[in-house]
């Protein structure tokens, strides 16, 4: 960690083809189809290549399974942290019971930590999923931190996008209604705080938007945007962390597989914005981008961002109150 630099968290949702089919709708889901042998070794080479230690956010199910073993394995050996994102990476998490996500989170645990030889100490729900009863659980398993909220306006807006290419029954559908969370959610803080949950207090990192703005700056989306101007993309990146340093935020970037993959690598992922494509441009703009990060910020896990954040202190403390 450069001490001449601010820091910024960097963490990657490791979702899997058929986590993206299964929210989707799309058949077939149910076989697993991976790329984790392609991505996983394309992102451990591209941090590695920088120096940089970052946490990824792995599935139970993919954990679980003994074809993705050694990939998963490679993660923590290259030194990068592993956090929980679910067993079954299902968006409506917000809809289980207590003994539902009790469940969700142990068999995760359970599966990653025989995997990786680590147990994670952070959590991220699946499509920004969160309620009370996560966070209660998360608080009685032990957890440092959670990573599940994304402080924006237009979470509806994306939703209604995803609606229009996703192919739902009625029932699917209602599952998914908060996916990329409500309009409320752009109220939220975009700086680390703390969630009252009874007694004790968990540390909440969200995933960092526009200061002022509230709007999304992950790398997904720059990409998207890049569809349309890469040099007006980086230039909305670049304006994106200046603002953070002007404001002293100190960043939580996500990053998602597809923003390694293009097109030719995963041609069933089509209907993502952004795999239009190829791999090896898309590569290149993610070296733009991570250049970018790296003028402004030193880049530091998820884990320890939550650590610095209690240790500066000064966080404020909220409430339970996380539904629609």
């Amino acid at each position: 960690m450069n001490a001449t630099k601010p820091i910024a968290s960097l963490s990657l949702d490791l979702d899997n083809q058929w986590s993206y089919m299964k929210t989707h709708g799309d058949a077939g889901w149910q076989s697993l189809p991976s790329y984790l042998d392609v991505v996983v070794p394309r992102v451990i080479a591209f941090l590695k290549q920088r120096d940089l230690s970052i946490t990824f956010f792995v599935v139970g199910q993919d954990a679980a399974l003994e074809k993705n073993r050694e990939a998963l394995r490679s993660i923590a050996t290259a030194g990068h942290e592993i956090g929980n994102h679910s067993f079954h990476h299902e968006p409506w998490l917000h809809l289980y019971s207590d003994a539902q996500v009790e469940t969700e989170l142990a068999s995760a645990e359970e599966h990653l930590e025989r995997a990786t030889g680590r147990k994670p100490a952070g959590f991220r729900g699946p499509g920004y999923s969160l309620s009370p009863t996560v966070l209660e659980v998360l608080v009685r398993r032990g957890y440092q931190y959670d990573a599940s909220t994304l402080p924006t306006f237009i979470g509806p807006l994306a939703r209604a996008y995803y609606f229009m290419t996703a192919k739902l029954n009625k029932e699917q559908t209602e599952q998914r209604k908060v996916l990329f969370g409500t309009w409320r959610d752009g109220l939220r803080p975009i700086k680390p705080y703390l969630w009252r949950v009874g007694d004790r207090k968990l540390v909440e990192i969200p995933v960092t938007t526009m200061p002022g703005f509230k709007i999304p700056i992950h790398f997904s989306y720059i990409i998207y945007l890049a569809g349309f101007s890469r040099m007006a993309a980086v230039q909305y990146f670049r304006s994106a962390l200046r603002l953070c340093r002007w404001t002293g935020t100190a960043p939580s970037l996500l990053l998602h597989p597809l923003d390694f993959l293009g097109g030719d690598d995963a041609g069933a992922l089509s209907f993502f914005p952004g795999m239009r494509m190829a791999g090896a441009p898309k590569l290149e703009l993610m070296a733009e981008l991570m250049s970018v990060v790296l003028d402004h910020f030193s880049v530091v896990s998820m884990q320890e961002h939550a650590r610095l954040a209690m240790q500066n202190g000064n966080l404020a403390t909220v409430g339970l109150k996380v539904a629609p």
